[in-house]
This record gives C-alpha cells, sequence and structure tokens, in this order.
C-alpha cells in the first residue's frame, strides 16, 4: 500500500497544473483602423506581438494621399501596450508610442505669396483604448485615443499631434 502512495501522489500532482488563464497560441495580430479610413481616407495598419497575456510591443505605418492632414501623408513608430483587463490580451490598455511622420504645410506669406513647407517629425506620446476578442481569441475590435508631443517641430507646425482609432484585427 506504501508503494502505491507515493505515484498517485504525483500524478494527482502533474494533473492538477492548473493556470489562471488557459494557454494561447495566437501571439501575432494584424489590425486594420477602419474608422480612420472611413473618417480620412488614411490607411493605418498595426501589428502587435504578446509578450504574455498583459504586454505587448507593435508597430504602426500609415499612408494618406492628402499631405496637409492633421498627421501628414506617411508615419511609421513602434508601441509598448499594457492590459489591465480581466481577460488575457484585451480589456483596458495603455501604451507608450513612438511616430516618425511626413507631411506639408501651406504658409501665407506677404512677401512671398502661398508656400508648401515640407516636414519630417518625431513624435513621443501616450494613448489609452480598449480591445474586445472573440470567445476563440481570433477577432479583436479596438477603440483607442493618444495625445504626443512633436520632438522637433517647425514654426508652421504644432508642438501636439494625436491618434484616433476603430481598428478590427485578426490573430495568428
Amino acid at each position: 500500500m506504501k508503494n502505491l502512495i507515493l505515484p498517485i501522489l504525483f500524478l494527482s500532482f502533474h494533473f492538477m497544473n492548473a493556470q489562471a488563464y488557459p494557454r494561447l497560441g495566437n501571439d501575432h495580430e494584424i489590425k486594420f483602423n477602419i474608422g480612420l479610413f472611413l473618417a480620412t481616407t488614411t490607411a493605418e495598419g498595426s501589428y502587435e506581438y504578446f509578450l504574455n497575456e498583459d504586454v505587448s510591443i507593435g508597430g504602426t505605418i500609415y499612408f494618406d494621399g492628402d499631405a496637409e492632414d492633421y498627421n501628414g501623408n506617411f508615419g511609421i513608430g513602434p508601441n509598448f501596450r499594457a492590459y489591465f483587463g480581466f481577460a488575457p490580451r484585451s480589456g483596458f490598455f495603455a501604451e507608450a508610442f513612438g511616430l516618425y511622420y511626413t507631411g506639408e504645410d501651406e504658409v501665407n506669406s506677404d512677401n512671398l505669396g502661398i508656400r508648401n513647407n515640407d516636414y519630417s517629425t518625431l513624435a513621443l506620446g501616450f494613448g489609452i483604448g480598449n480591445k474586445w476578442v472573440t470567445r476563440s481569441q481570433r477577432f479583436s475590435l479596438e477603440v483607442s485615443g493618444g495625445l504626443g508631443r512633436n520632438v522637433n517641430p517647425e514654426d508652421f507646425q504644432d508642438s501636439f499631434m494625436y491618434r484616433v482609432g476603430l481598428s478590427v484585427g485578426f490573430r495568428f
């Protein structure tokens, strides 16, 4: 009888390996900012890699046909995100982001008339949002917003920039 107690205890501890969340296999997510596209025809895509259930890193790239829009005609940048929801990889989040973007601005000068000023700048900022995920952990819907400060603004350029989004995503 004593010989059976040790194997039974070992097997019971082996099968009782419980975790708070199920093991998640979809560590990659691609997103398209459908809200920004419908509002301004800017095409913005994002990639997110989950380091664990509460932290991710990623990147964003966008293109816009109008170089005079609020954030220019091209942008690319990284982000670091922390989730605070009860479910893994979803719920309320806060992020820190960097964004390099280019564009142009028309300035009306008394001496020279209207001039186009091209610019490229770097912005650093913070954002918040919320993400909802399907039960299968394959599709997501995200609402987000953020505010950044331009590191080297030109005289004609705003010191602050903003980001908004309504994104749909797919995890793989």
